[in-house]
C-alpha cells in the first residue's frame, strides 16, 4: 500500500487537477449547450456558455502551479454577452453555432477524461506491482 503522502502527491499534481476542472467545465458546458437547444425557439432567451473567466483563471493557477487555486476552482454557467440576435425576436441561439460548439465540447471532455483514465490506470499498475 502507498503511503497517505505519496498518494497526495499522485493526486495533486497541476495537470491531473487542470484535467478534472476541465471534465467538470465541459459536463457543464454540456448542460448549458442543451439548455440553449432546448430554448431555440423562445423570444427574448439569452444563450448561456460557461462562464469566460474560468479557462483564463485556469490556465493561470495551471502557469503559477497553484495547486490550492486549483483545488478551489468551480467552473460557472452565465449568459454570453458576446451573442448577437438575428432574429426579431430576440433570442441569441444560433443551431449551427450550438451543434459545432457541442461537437467541440465532447471532444474536449474526451481529451480530458482519457487523461484522468491514463492516470488512474496507471496508479492501479504501480499499486498492483506491475510496470
Amino acid at each position: 500500500m502507498l503511503p497517505p503522502a505519496v498518494m497526495e502527491t499522485l493526486f495533486s499534481e497541476v495537470n491531473y487537477t487542470a484535467s478534472k476542472r476541465m471534465m467538470d467545465a465541459t459536463v457543464l458546458r454540456h448542460q448549458a449547450i442543451a439548455s440553449n437547444l432546448a430554448n431555440l425557439e423562445v423570444g427574448r432567451y439569452k444563450r448561456v456558455d460557461l462562464s469566460p473567466n474560468f479557462k483564463a483563471a485556469l490556465r493561470d493557477a495551471v502557469r503559477r502551479s497553484d495547486h490550492s487555486g486549483l483545488d478551489a476552482m468551480r467552473p460557472a454557467i452565465a449568459e454570453d454577452a458576446s451573442a448577437v440576435s438575428r432574429r426579431p425576436d430576440g433570442n441569441t441561439v444560433n443551431l449551427a453555432s450550438e451543434l459545432l460548439a457541442m461537437q467541440d465540447n465532447a471532444l474536449e471532455n474526451a481529451v480530458h477524461t482519457q487523461l484522468v483514465s491514463g492516470r488512474l490506470a496507471r496508479l492501479k499498475s504501480a499499486i498492483a506491482g506491475r510496470a
